[in-house]
């Protein structure tokens, strides 16, 4: 919230579900099939900067056929993997100027509106098991994050009570970029053509119209989530 990038005052959390057993048959051989399409191994991380920027495995990315055949790969991939998505967006310097010393950490509170919307998810599933794997951003603030979160399953929300989320069970574990984790890059995938939804409403956004079917939509409780 100090300092605020004026071309991206967006912080996004992008989070999928998926079911196990969709993950195992589907899920993670599509993304092996993708990259062995492409490289010789299927150790790369379908990281969606580098992909823009054609950086380190995505270099060949610079050449226009090759990013052509690449970007309609991956969107054939994306467009039918079977995962729901919740997007929640902080514009941080709405916010910011709104709530001044009082803000929020965006982290926290986008933490806070996307479990309100999981939470409405499980119980329209009838499940309470879901364990959450987030990716690793730091020692600090992976603890910082840990307690939020543990608070907010502990302690409800001021919309939700504590009851309804101590009837979850949602281990939390971090995960790095370096582990290669399949749900955590789709969830990537997915927040930039979010962020760019918001931030350029009128452009064109394909990467965005592949992605929106995904979005969580039940009892008029929709998994996207923009604030303030």
């Amino acid at each position: 919230m100090e300092k605020i990038d004026n071309d991206f005052p967006l912080f996004v959390l992008s989070t999928v579900i998926v079911e196990r057993l969709e993950y195992i048959e589907k899920i993670v051989p599509a993304f092996a099939r993708l990259k062995l399409q492409f490289w010789s191994h299927e150790g790369v991380n379908l990281h969606s900067r580098d992909i823009r920027k054609a950086h380190g495995d995505f270099a060949f990315l610079q050449v226009a056929a090759q990013r052509q055949v690449f970007l309609k790969a991956l969107s054939e991939m994306m467009a039918t993997l079977p995962f729901t998505l919740f997007i929640t967006a902080i514009h941080k310097d709405t916010h910011k100027i709104r709530y001044g010393s009082q803000a929020t950490n965006p982290y926290d509170l986008a933490l806070t509106y996307t479990f309100e919307r999981i939470l409405h998810f499980l119980e329209g599933h009838n499940e309470t098991d879901l364990p959450v794997t987030a990716e690793a951003r730091g020692k600090n603030e992976d603890n910082a994050l840990a307690a939020a979160f543990y608070r907010m399953m502990t302690q409800g929300t001021r919309y939700n009570s504590a009851q309804r989320f101590q009837a979850l069970q949602c281990p939390l574990t971090f995960r790095r970029k370096t582990d290669n984790i399949a749900g955590t890059q789709i969830a990537d995938l997915c927040a930039h053509p979010a962020a760019r939804k918001l931030l350029n409403p009128g452009q064109i956004n394909q990467a965005y119209d592949l992605i929106e079917s995904h979005l969580y939509r039940r009892d008029n409780v929709s998994g996207w989530k923009s604030f303030p």
